[in-house]
């Protein structure tokens, strides 16, 4: 089926965006529903529940936060883990000749 778009005034135009636009949404609800209805189906095949899987999958993905390795000697609240950016006092404390390792935990 064509429809020739030239032929139709602006309004209809307008009332066929939106048509489609509702159309879409309908459609991908529809697609997410048949799909997790496929994972339970798949996940069930194996004993589990789709719960089950998902629970576990976050819990294998979530990354612990680093220990921190140097303290601050001026200020012991703060820490660095080693990790990214040296902060400045770090920085401050290298130019003031104080060797890494004078830092460390």
């Amino acid at each position: 089926m064509t429809i020739d778009l030239s032929l139709m005034s602006r309004k209809e135009l307008l009332k066929l965006q939106s048509d489609v636009e509702k159309a879409l949404q309908d459609a991908e609800l529809r697609e997410r529903q048949e799909a997790l209805k496929a994972a339970e189906e798949a996940a069930a095949k194996f004993g589990f529940s789709l719960e089950e899987i998902t629970d576990a999958a976050r819990q294998v993905t979530k990354k612990a936060k680093a220990a921190p390795k140097y303290r601050n000697p001026s200020n012991p609240e703060e820490t660095w883990t080693g990790r990214g950016r040296k902060p400045h006092w770090v920085h401050a404390a290298l130019t003031a000749g104080m060797d890494i390792s004078d830092l460390e935990i």
